[in-house]
């Protein structure tokens, strides 16, 4: 469903908007997470920006203000192997639409970072390319699902200590492609990742 956009005949009207994104589309270990948020109308935040473009600070200290004021918000997150099973996209797509079942209040539309999306449950939505940074909505939604992961990854990290996930948080790092190289794999590395670095041996 490439470029598909249905919001071009009501972007200006008064109807309840949520913001979907993603984080962790990168990483060669871990789950995807996303997020769905509305926003009151007016919200504003001097800091709101795309997450990647925050520090981490800035984004805990986002967090609860964006849990507090919003309408309603929703996280969730796609393992390593559903992953795999579906690819990176249409996994992160599939966590957007289940973020989106889970809201509280439900949206008359939806604006989803990024350029693909699958239609479903008869919500409208438009992609906006590099919305994160554009919409209000879609960067609180980049927010969560940044801090949400980040927080999963550091806690995995107890459980896997050698790779060094709550620094990294599974992205493909030197010191993250030196361990798998020492250790292998666990259960939280997608097999479907094929870095350069990994194909002669392990992959």
């Amino acid at each position: 469903m490439a470029q598909e956009n249905h919001l071009l005949d009501f972007m200006n009207a008064d109807l309840l908007e949520a913001g979907l994104d993603e984080a962790g589309r990168g990483p060669l270990a871990g789950p995807v997470f996303a997020a769905a948020v509305i926003l009151p109308a007016g919200f504003s935040h001097p800091r709101l920006n795309d997450s990647k473009k925050m520090s981490a600070k800035e984004r805990e200290e986002l967090r609860p203000i964006i849990e507090k004021e919003a309408i309603a918000w929703a996280v969730e997150q796609v393992s390593a192997e559903e992953i795999d099973r579906l690819n990176i996209l249409w996994a992160s797509v599939a966590g957007m639409q289940r973020a989106v079942r889970r809201l509280s209040v439900k949206p008359e539309y939806l604006l989803v970072d990024g350029n693909r999306f699958k239609p479903f449950d008869g919500y409208r939505y438009a992609t906006v390319v590099h919305g994160d940074a554009t919409y209000k909505s879609i960067a609180a939604a980049s927010v969560l699902a940044k801090t949400y992961r980040d927080d999963h990854m550091r806690e995995l990290a107890k459980k896997y200590p050698q790779y060094g996930w709550e620094r990294n948080m599974g992205y493909p790092t030197p010191e993250h492609i030196a361990a798998i190289k020492s250790f292998g794999l666990t259960p939280e590395h997608r097999r479907s990742f094929h870095p350069k670095e990994l194909e002669p041996t392990l992959f």
